[in-house]
């Protein structure tokens, strides 16, 4: 019997998978259509775009073939459900809709979930003439944020230096222009863009699943469906270490008396609490 051949999900399509094997097949291809060995559902595993995945059963005349096997994961979102990923992108327009700065951050705390990079990407810059103070507001937030707009060649030149050669994921709300850049990035894509309702200033969703595509320089990027309330963690504990400027404290050296230290008001806490963050910190504690 062959070993299954390793590949790696770039998207779901209804009830089917789209893989691409490491390796080509016998007759050079790539990319296969498959469905689930019922195995898979039976231990309770739910294959996701991202997965690292063991191809079977392949019919290399139809392009078809089943995923039997699934690696286990570095790390994976729950929304939008992607696996494996490296590096997370907050799109937040600085106009139209104006950045809301709660919006913003509860974005940056959700991505912080996944244990990956976070790179707060503004896009829109060239409808405002204050995007350095948000760029260095979000300095003090832990962030090298980017700002970017489609007038400015330099400032997506810097986003694809700054992306790696694993999996990127475009995230943030509805109508900030998440697929705009994606067909910047990668513009033989083309895809389908929506105005801003202008009642509501949120942006008409655009795209419907969850997809990689590869960038020109290498690595992989995923567009996802936009939405407008991220969620984060009912588990208080969790929360402390979704925010850089703990994280950054933390590993300087600061000490609290006691190892569950929620940094709050205990005795001892070595905890610095002077940052523009730290009263929504206090809120999603309590």
């Amino acid at each position: 019997m062959l070993e299954p051949f390793a590949a790696q999900v770039m998207a779901l399509e209804a009830n089917y998978l789209r893989v691409r094997l490491d390796h080509p097949g016998p007759d050079g291809r790539r990319l296969l259509l498959c469905t689930r060995r019922a195995r898979l559902a039976h231990g309770g595993l739910k294959v996701m775009v991202g997965d690292r995945v063991g191809v079977e059963g392949c019919d290399w005349v139809e392009g078809r073939a089943a995923v039997g096997s699934l690696e286990p994961r570095r790390n994976q979102l729950q929304r939008p459900a992607l696996a494996n990923v490296d590096q997370v992108l907050v799109v937040m327009a600085l106009a139209q809709p104006a950045i809301d700065p709660e919006s913003l951050s509860r974005f940056l705390l959700s991505a912080e979930t996944a244990g990956a990079e976070v790179i707060p990407v503004l896009s829109k810059a060239d409808l405002v003439s204050d995007q350095q103070q948000w760029l260095d507001r979000l300095v003090g937030w832990g962030y090298q944020a980017l700002a970017i707009s489609r007038h400015d060649p330099a400032g997506l030149a810097a986003l694809e230096d700054r992306l790696s050669r694993g999996v990127a994921v475009l995230c943030g709300p509805s109508g900030v222009g998440k697929s705009s850049l994606l067909n910047a990035l990668v513009p033989e894509l083309q895809l389908r863009t929506a105005a801003v309702s202008g009642k509501l200033q949120r942006g008409r969703h655009t795209t419907r699943h969850v997809e990689l595509h590869d960038l020109p320089a290498g690595g992989l990027l995923a567009d996802t469906p936009g939405f407008n309330r991220p969620e984060l963690p009912a588990d208080p504990e969790l929360v402390a270490q979704l925010f850089p400027e703990i994280r950054q404290q933390l590993e300087a050296g600061v000490r609290c008396r006691f190892r569950n230290c929620r940094h709050l008001q205990e005795p001892g806490c070595g905890l610095q609490r002077q940052w523009e963050r730290y009263p929504s910190y206090v809120e999603l504690m309590g």
